[in-house]
């Protein structure tokens, strides 16, 4: 992994404990946002031996201070300084995290009741590279998706998003050309399913998972012309990684 020179990550906590599930988010400023999720990720979570670990990428002072007052035994609050793009900030809380296995949630997520459980069941087949709540296909080409409800998908979204966070790290993480989120995401599945070798591993959905989600800032924040811009910039980063793999995709 890339050592992020003329960066500086804080820890603002006491050497972390290890866990057997990490639920980490990112945050770009919205701190109610990051309040409801950490708030159901507390209230559902605690059959599970958990942390709650938020990168706070918001390079804001306010939502700084406001995001460290909720630190605690389970909670981590990681900040980069200066903020980076999505993935390398992505990428932050993939190392620090102590978590066997990496939950990721868009910080617009609610959880309304266990969603580790099932995730991590999930993923204690071998054959099964990554689990999530909304899944994809490509329907005759790479990089042409459309929402499936699965089991057997194509790639998962990031507004839930569950793997083994060794693989994760083994396979270099998120690809940080991505400095925008969009198809980030299944960047990663794809990278995780080819890990696993001979037909490439699963990406399945879970359903039934209880969550809501609530607006998704990082999108709904930009204009329409910026959205097109950054979405063109990763597709084409996509196509580059992944174009020539149909072995990798349902239709």
């Amino acid at each position: 992994m890339d050592t992020h020179e003329g960066s500086q990550l804080n820890e603002i906590e006491p050497p972390p404990v290890r866990r057997a599930v990490t639920m980490l988010t990112l945050a770009h400023g919205w701190p109610d946002d990051v309040d409801r999720w950490l708030s159901g990720v507390l209230q559902h979570t605690t059959a599970h031996d958990f942390e709650a670990l938020v990168v706070d990428n918001s390079g804001n002072a306010e939502v700084s201070h406001r995001l460290a007052g909720r630190r605690g035994e389970r909670v981590r609050i990681l900040a980069v300084q200066p903020p980076e793009g999505w993935a390398d900030a992505a990428n932050r809380g993939l190392e620090a995290a102590t978590g066997d296995v990496v939950v990721l949630f868009d910080p617009g997520v609610e959880l309304i009741g266990d969603v580790a459980g099932p995730l991590v069941d999930a993923l204690s087949d071998p054959s099964v590279a990554a689990a999530g709540a909304y899944g994809v296909r490509g329907e005759g080409r790479i990089g042409h998706f459309h929402a499936h409800t699965g089991p057997e998908v194509d790639a998962l979204e990031g507004y839930v998003l569950a793997f083994r966070r060794h693989g994760a790290l083994e396979a270099g993480g998120f690809d940080r050309k991505f400095r925008f989120y969009r198809l980030a995401d299944f960047e990663l599945c794809f990278k995780l399913r080819d890990q696993v070798g001979g037909r490439g591993g699963r990406a399945v959905v879970v359903a039934g998972l209880p969550v809501e989600r609530h607006q998704h800032r990082l999108w709904e924040e930009l204009s329409e012309e910026v959205r097109e811009r950054r979405s063109r910039r990763n597709y084409h980063r996509f196509l580059e990684l992944w174009g020539k793999r149909e072995d990798l995709i349902s239709g």
